[in-house]
């Protein structure tokens, strides 16, 4: 029976009675967006939304949390001041497993090294009635799709690749922490309602062509905020025809692209998934009820009428494709590869191929890839480049044991890493990254940033199907196209890779010994939490200030920032991963990463108190220290990347008053409310270049700050001049509570 079997069929009783009022009141047909999220409304007053513009108050099904940003939201659920979650809630511990010597040996140091942090997380759990999913368990987006995701359901998880559920019909949402202490409280989820982009899948996937590169061939199109704002619906025949994992896939780097989330129809791939998951009881009530699993005829048959945009992609003549370096949207067709491999002098030698993660873990991803090692095997050919694997969940990489395909890639000369985020957040041990030597490297991952695998930016990371990650690392180099090139084997023979095969589930079905799940008791109140004070690990929060009622006035710039500014160069990970319960500890990485307009150099920033050179944290701390405010200025699409909430709470702790940037990237945004941070744009974008070093900054109007109003920038400079200039917001009602209260927690508390 599958987790919460009686709230699924609750939501699928209510479906078709729900639907029907919510068409009677819209009058028009709808898309599967609006089915699920007009049946989520948190009071159900169903009105018609305005797409891009409203603000909506939803009630999701479930909430989901990785272990790095777990701590934050729990440390912040202590204090709300429930005794239970008012939602089904889990904690996944896959993010602090480091990749060093292989699954078992990492697996072992993992719990040593972090045993602190994995018994306040599975204490807090079973005190307010959390599932809670062990280390080696698997990476917490595998984990949902195989025991949580539903089709028509509505989730909010604390990482940006939560909306890999999508790929079972769900909307599922990436959210820093403060958002899931709203919905595990049972206080209202607030979003904007989204637009909707449809895209039509038509043909079949051929040979080397696999579900990643409909999502990579996609973020060529978008960018990496051609989606911001949007839900992407895929749709068509050949949506239908690509398993239930391939959709994840999609779903999943459907981040890359800014997408709120993306999302498949239910459909006869998606029964069989559930039902090889041992979730028979899902997809029996979800056939049930399977014309509101889907849009409306209507919509499918003019979709250009009810999608704010529409793009169609032939899977029949999509070529596999290969994205990078350094962002996830460069996107070339393996025919073209080679000669940008030589035009743009990327490192030719392929260094490492790393298949795995959280996008392309599944059964059939390691099954195709297996075929190709065992060709590599059979063929006699010495595989060129290092090798590893990153098995998606224990269900997974159990079964896959058993079924040969880690033996086959062992054979190759592989290495098979715990089923963790490892290499893909920058949990990888790398030997000789530290020599900072330029090479390229080659994943099945999403997000290829300058030094997110190995902490080294000289290393050029791209983006790959497992497939030809697997084939590339067979040839040692980018140039190899593996549908035209032939390679010489150990005995002097010119040989061919033959297309890759795999099966979508397996034969035998799906078997484990240990899932790694812990249920929590009925009643967890007796269970003490205990944080040491001395503990640089964990740290107790303290509430933000209230604001004060008055503008921000004789703010000082803390940093101009230049360029892509993601939220790793805001909050990095790797080894920083450790302080993600001590806020003040990880405080010392804010925006070491970024490069400063003024210098151009990363992380050293003028301090204006002693007019010398320092970096990032340290001049913020000197300028809290005397109790002067600070301002963050940034780029387009600002805070890029994950959901950690933490590239909001380390500004916030830090004195940071306001972020005013030219665009942001959604989750960011919202984080910096939620923390009672002033988030503003530019309405001129060229008013980025008015903003001097040494200016003294006034922010104006925040008496009267009410929605749709903009406010004024005044800026002193240092010369005897000043000017002024306009910067909207995008801050609701409900939100300006959060700015008053000095964040969204401290309004949680008060009520």
């Amino acid at each position: 029976m599958a987790f919460n079997i009686d709230m699924i069929r609750r939501t699928y009783n209510d479906l078709p009675s729900k639907i029907t009022k919510i068409k009677h009141i819209l009058n028009k047909p709808l898309t599967l967006t609006e089915k699920i999220l007009y049946s989520h409304l948190f009071d159900e007053h169903v009105k018609s939304f305005q797409r891009g513009i409203d603000y909506a108050d939803f009630n999701p099904d479930r909430v989901a949390m990785q272990d790095a940003t777990a701590q934050m939201a729990l440390l912040q659920f202590m204090v709300a001041g429930r005794s239970k979650v008012a939602v089904p809630s889990t904690v996944h511990c896959d993010h602090l497993i480091q990749a060093r010597s292989g699954a078992v040996e990492d697996l072992k140091s993992a719990v040593d090294i972090n045993s602190e942090v994995y018994d306040f997380l599975s204490s807090v759990s079973n005190k307010y009635g959390i599932g809670f999913w062990k280390p080696g368990a698997g990476i917490i987006h595998q984990v949902i799709l195989e025991n949580y995701a539903f089709p028509g359901g509505m989730m909010i998880g604390t990482d940006s690749h939560t909306v890999n559920a999508g790929g079972l019909g769900m909307i599922a949402i990436g959210v820093g922490g403060a958002d899931a202490v709203d919905v595990m409280t049972g206080m209202p989820w607030e979003l904007k309602f989204p637009k909707v982009m449809g895209v039509k899948l038509k043909g079949r996937l051929q040979g080397w062509a696999s579900s990643k590169d409909v999502i990579l061939k996609l973020a060529g199109i978008l960018t990496v905020k051609g989606g911001t704002g949007f839900i992407v619906e895929y749709f068509g025949d050949g949506a239908e025809s690509l398993s239930c994992t391939g959709k994840g896939t999609i779903c999943n780097m459907g981040a890359e692209i800014g997408a709120t989330t993306s999302l498949f129809a239910f459909d006869d791939k998606m029964a069989k998934y559930l039902s090889a998951t041992g979730r028979e009881d899902v997809a029996e009530a979800a056939n049930n009820v399977a014309e509101y699993l889907r849009a409306d005829a209507e919509v499918y048959a003019n979709p250009s009428n009810y999608y704010d945009q529409v793009i169609e992609i032939d899977l029949s003549t999509l070529e596999p494709h290969i994205n990078g370096p350094f962002t996830p949207d460069r996107a070339f067709p393996l025919s073209e590869f080679a000669k940008a491999v030589k035009e743009n002098d990327f490192p030719e030698k392929l260094d490492v191929g790393l298949i795995g993660s959280c996008t392309n873990s599944s059964y059939e991803d390691l099954d195709r890839s297996a075929s190709l090692a065992r060709q590599a095997v059979s063929k006699n050919m010495k595989v060129k480049s290092d090798f590893t694997v990153t098995p998606g969940s224990e269900l997974v990489r159990y079964t896959v044991d058993r079924d040969g395909q880690l033996d086959a890639f062992s054979k190759m000369g592989g290495m098979v890493l715990a089923n963790a985020c490892g290499p893909c957040i920058g949990q990888w041990a790398r030997h000789g990254a530290d020599k900072l030597e330029k090479n390229s490297i080659i994943t099945s991952f999403n997000r290829n940033f300058a030094k997110r695998n190995d902490g080294n930016p000289n290393t050029y990371a791209f983006v790959a199907s497992p497939e030809i990650v697997t084939a590339f690392a067979i040839a040692g180099k980018l140039t190899f196209n593996p549908m035209t090139d032939m390679l010489v084997n150990e005995n002097g023979e010119s040989v061919r890779l033959d297309p890759p095969k795999g099966e979508e589930l397996p034969s035998g079905g799906f078997e484990v010994l240990d899932s790694g799940y812990i249920e929590p008791p009925a009643d967890g109140r007796h269970i003490e939490i205990n944080v040491s004070p001395k503990s640089g690990r964990l740290q107790l929060l303290t509430p933000f200030e209230k604001w004060d009622s008055k503008d921000l006035t004789d703010l000082r710039l803390l940093i101009k920032a230049k360029g892509k500014c993601t939220t790793d160069h805001i909050s990095m990970a790797g080894p920083w991963l450790k302080f993600r319960g001590h806020l003040d500890n990880i405080s010392n990485n804010m925006l070491i990463g970024a490069t400063n307009s003024f210098n151009d150099s990363i992380n050293q920033v003028k301090n204006q108190l002693t007019g010398d050179y320092d970096v990032v944290p340290s001049v913020a701390r000197a300028y809290k220290s005397v109790g002067i405010g600070t301002l963050i200025v940034g780029d387009d699409n600002y805070g890029e990347g994950s959901s950690r909430e933490h590239a909001a709470m380390e500004p916030r702790h830090l004195g940071i008053r306001a972020v005013l940037v030219k665009s942001f990237a959604r989750i960011h945004e919202t984080n910096l409310k939620k923390q009672g941070i002033l988030a503003i744009t530019f309405e001129n974008k060229s008013d980025y270049d008015k903003i001097r070093e040494d200016d003294k900054i006034d922010i104006l109007g925040l008496k009267n700050f009410i929605p749709g109003e903009s406010l004024t920038i005044r800026l002193h400079h240092s010369d005897g001049s000043a000017e002024t200039f306009p910067v909207l917001h995008t801050f609701s009602k409900k939100q300006i509570g959060w700015f008053r209260a000095g964040s969204a927690l401290n309004l949680i508390a008060d009520k």
